[in-house]
């Protein structure tokens, strides 16, 4: 067991937030920390942190172990550039690497007594340098810069010119850099494009350390985890699993819950009629009996009814007009920002009942299409129509469509004059705000709470045609849980753009990934998409897809084209047996390292001055050699 966390509690102005919450993590064992928003997710790992005291309880961390914590918005600041920063965290093996330089010089100028000393230093500091991955640091600098959604043109930009959310990729890749133990990530997935998520849930999973999560990114939590534990109603519970277990296991122990306290309910309730008819009876027999069963009555233990919220709730939403088959058709779109092409001849369509999603990496224009569709911004060319009795409604991330000085209820009804009462809090309880909730004032709202109150204005309008730009940013997973719900039981059309591809592979009926400025169409959901990715991507948006198709079509006119694809393939080829050769290169110059170093350690050579200054005479050029074959593959593999 690396981190346990025993009976914590905490409140703030006298309301609880954790009541006795128990845990605990084992070394290499990754975990997920969930509940709606406000459970108090955050709050634990500041407690762990030691960033906030617990009211009560302990948190205890195994003895020499280095904890280190993303929150949603880390502090980062200063002068270093991206690369820069990054080597603060290789200082240790930077100064290792310099005292080894140093060694060397004084080695070449020591005799006796001295030499020995050195080289027994030079062989420790040489052997500690490789453990620590020494002779690759720059190596994996470059991977975990890239693997964040950085390219080498971002290596040299300065700390203080970035977005937050580019410093929250900074900070998340110096805490991947650092290896500590154990890893406290709030919401890591928040601002990486579908690849960068990709290759996190890859690191993650393959580190050897342990790893604690906050997310929202249900996918990214099941090829993660392997242990959730839930926040609820203040209370700590553990699941084994990943979430897609967890989900199960909850819904399964949530209906035993409801299904005992009904149970009881109608037992208590057959037990009063019966108690109250003996006594209408008014015979000392029969008051005696009720009596009896009263006082039986009286012992039962009541089962507090179970307080959970009821996602699966069905919200039928049925567009009071209905649009043609025929919904949307665009065609040879392009569009282009100071002469950078988002997309070229896009064209596509979109049938009555479909539920399309638009994905790809950020910066592609994904966002682009939705507004040039509703007409807030102008292609450079192409054509789009609209199909017949289709309304459009939009659904933008700024939440523009709410009047921030009303009530959520009066949002509605004034809205919608012709709900009642009833209708306006049935809709509203469906996205999660029940009793007084709907009395708060949009502007006192969360960012998600504004979010479901807009899903719910919209999915109540004339609208047949929905788009939606990013619809789950700033939700909880109960609230997805719930818009999932409403969207696969919309009998319209939506149109949307999202990076949660677990709320894709549940509503999306097509997918449009938007590729190397073209879209390919995937008939299926997300889990479909994966599948057929690189086989689509090859044939309809690769470069080579292109060129092959140009010399089908007419290859007379295009023989320059094919020479120059050859000359490239041949290129591509000789450069991976290049890689080939350099990589076995390495190994066997490592191999030789490694011995040279076991005869280096050998007590019999420890006497033997010109032995030793023959090995590292060897090991001096196997180290100069293996640093140019290392610059040469980096490059090579660029």
């Amino acid at each position: 067991m690396i981190l346990s966390c025993s009976n914590i509690n905490k409140s703030f102005d006298s309301k609880s937030v954790l009541w006795n919450c128990s845990f605990h993590i084992e070394d290499n064992e990754k975990a997920a920390i969930v509940g709606i928003n406000g459970a108090g997710k955050s709050t634990l790992f500041k407690i762990i942190t030691g960033e906030l005291s617990s009211d009560s309880g302990t948190v205890t961390i195994s003895k020499d172990k280095k904890l280190a914590y993303l929150s949603q918005h880390p502090d980062i600041t200063g002068d270093n550039t991206i690369y820069d920063e990054m080597l603060t965290v290789k200082k240790d093996i930077i100064q290792m690497e310099e005292r080894l330089r140093i060694l060397e010089l004084e080695i070449k100028n020591s005799e006796g007594r001295e030499l020995e000393e050195k080289l027994d230093t030079y062989s420790r500091l040489s052997h500690n340098f490789e453990l620590n991955n020494g002779y690759a640091y720059k190596s994996e600098i470059t991977g975990v810069l890239k693997g964040l959604g950085f390219s080498e043109d971002d290596f040299n930009r300065k700390i203080e010119t970035l977005s937050g959310g580019q410093k929250t990729r900074v900070f998340l890749s110096k805490i991947l850099l650092s290896a500590p133990d154990i890893i406290l990530l709030d919401e890591p997935t928040n601002h990486l494009d579908l690849n960068s998520i990709a290759w996190l849930e890859t690191f993650l999973s393959n580190y050897k350390g342990a790893v604690i999560i906050i997310s929202h990114d249900r996918y990214f939590l099941d090829k993660i985890v392997t242990k959730v534990v839930e926040i609820e109603n203040t209370k700590c519970m553990t699941y084994n699993g990943n979430y897609s277990d967890f989900s199960k296991k909850k819904q399964a122990l949530r209906d035993a819950m409801l299904k005992q306290y009904l149970n009881q309910q109608r037992e208590i309730k057959h037990q009063e009629e019966v108690i109250e008819k003996l006594k209408s009876f008014n015979r000392e027999k029969s008051i005696k009996r009720a009596e009896s069963r009263e006082k039986q009555l009286s012992k039962i233990e009541v089962l507090e009814k179970p307080r959970f919220i009821d996602d699966k709730m069905n919200l039928k939403l049925t567009p009071r007009i209905r649009s043609g088959n025929d919904v949307l058709s665009v065609k040879n779109l392009s569009k282009s920002y100071d002469n950078n092409t988002l997309f070229d001849n896009l064209s596509f369509e979109i049938k009555n009942g479909e539920k399309l999603s638009i994905i790809g990496n950020n910066g592609t224009g994904k966002t682009t299409i939705l507004k040039i569709i509703n007409e807030i911004i102008s292609p450079d060319s192409g054509e789009i129509t609209i199909g017949s009795k289709v309304e459009i409604g939009y659904y933008d991330q700024e939440h523009n469509v709410l009047s921030m000085d009303k009530t959520i209820f009066d949002e509605i009804s004034d809205t919608y004059p012709d709900m009642t009462n009833t209708e306006i809090r049935n809709v509203l309880a469906a996205f999660l705000f029940t009793g007084d909730d709907v009395f708060k004032q949009i502007k006192e709202l969360s960012g998600g709470e504004r979010g479901r109150v807009s899903l719910a204005k919209l999915m109540l309008s004339n609208a047949n045609f929905l788009i939606l730009d990013e619809p789950t940013n700033h939700l909880d997973i109960t609230s997805k849980e719930i818009l999932e719900n409403a969207i696969n039981n919309y009998e319209g059309t939506i149109l949307y753009v999202s990076h949660d591809r677990y709320f894709i592979n549940k509503t999306a009926t097509r997918i449009l990934d938007l590729v190397n400025k073209k879209l390919v169409n995937y008939l299926g959901n997300y889990d479909y998409y994966l599948e057929k990715k690189d086989e689509l991507t090859k044939i309809y948006a690769s470069n080579e897809a292109e060129i092959t198709t140009s010399n089908t079509n007419n290859l007379s006119e295009n023989k320059a084209d094919w020479k120059d694809w050859k000359n490239e393939q041949a290129k591509q080829r000789k450069k991976q047996n290049d890689i080939k050769k350099v990589e076995e290169k390495i190994f066997l110059l490592e191999e030789e390292s490694n011995s040279l170093n076991e005869e280096m350690n050998d007590p019999e050579n420890a006497s033997n001055v010109s032995k030793l200054m023959e090995i590292t005479k060897k090991l001096d050029s196997i180290t100069a050699e293996l640093n140019e074959l290392y610059e040469k593959w980096e490059e090579l593999s660029e």
